[in-house]
């Protein structure tokens, strides 16, 4: 099983000044205790249940990029980016540039998004949900042709909400076949059809009972688009906390997960900020998950 670390608040002592130094540190520290992926969100506003909107955020593909510089093993990404912050192009070129500046270590990660408090607030036009889902499923499209053949597929692309006139990419991504592409969410009629047809991975919550079911949905979207089920990765977000819980006690959680079909469980720790915590993760909680 697969381990990567979530960090998804930035209220950390010191303010706005320490927050450079401290995510550098907890970036460091989890690439070199073993963490296989490391990513941040996809937020501009404080999510509910994790704080108020007021509590620090950063903008997620530019703390990527300082990410990669302190770092050396570990894929990075977005959980993940909302479509409607960018023009499909700029996403597919920033997670090449991500993918190019790491040596190879990025993951394209995408979603139809929900959050439109923050969208309003910082004026992001915010379509609707039909919407959101078709230019999702264009920049799929033009993402696996950006990343096709030397430096792209070089045609035009004409979809119902997007077009092109050349899908150039170059420098093309390190990333074979492509930069992995993450699509997050668990909706069963739309997103885990798009997983089944484009993703690389998905990423769904909930317990292990829950996320059986959202993963035997998306075998059933696999067979029916002749997709091999195996070829997708099965991630999904839990959380840590070991002022509760022990890390024999993480181990038997996941392993559950893993039974249901969890391949990477993708977490949150409490108070990351503290490396220590991460370091004994790393020493007490990865070396078990390695052999489940």
């Amino acid at each position: 099983m697969k381990i990567g670390l979530q960090v998804n608040s930035f209220t950390w002592p010191g303010g706005p000044e320490a927050i450079g130094p401290t995510l550098a540190r907890v970036t460091q520290t989890a690439d070199e205790v073993g963490f296989d992926s490391i990513w941040v969100m996809d937020h501009f506003f404080q999510i509910r249940g994790l704080g108020p909107p007021e509590a620090p955020m950063l903008e997620g593909t530019t703390a990527l990029g300082f990410m990669a510089a302190h770092s050396k093993r570990a894929r990075l990404g977005l959980m993940v980016g909302g479509i409607h912050y960018r023009q499909p192009a700029l996403w597919i070129k920033a997670a090449t540039t991500l993918d190019v500046l790491s040596g190879g270590r990025a993951w394209f990660g995408i979603g139809a998004a929900w959050n439109e408090e923050e969208s309003r607030g910082l004026g992001f036009p915010f379509p609707p949900l039909r919407e959101r889902f078709e230019v999702l499923e264009e920049t799929l499209q033009m993402a696996h042709a950006m990343w096709s053949g030397g430096s792209g597929s070089g045609e035009a692309f004409g979809g119902r909400h997007v077009s092109a006139a050349r899908l150039l990419n170059s420098p093309q991504s390190i990333s074979r076949p492509r930069v992995p592409i993450m699509i997050g969410g668990g909706g069963e009629r739309k997103t885990l059809r798009l997983v089944a047809q484009y993703g690389d991975a998905c990423n769904v919550f909930g317990d292990g009972p829950r996320i059986a079911h959202k993963y035997a949905v998306l075998r059933e979207h696999c067979e029916r688009l002749g997709r091999p089920y195996d070829e997708i990765e099965r991630s999904t977000l839990q959380s840590i906390d070991l002022e509760t819980q022990s890390p024999d006690q993480v181990v038997e959680r996941f392993g559950q997960l893993g039974e249901a079909g969890a391949q990477h469980v993708l977490v949150s720790v409490r108070g990351v900020s503290d490396v220590a915590r991460i370091e004994r993760i790393g020493a007490e909680v990865i070396p078990q998950l390695r052999g489940t």
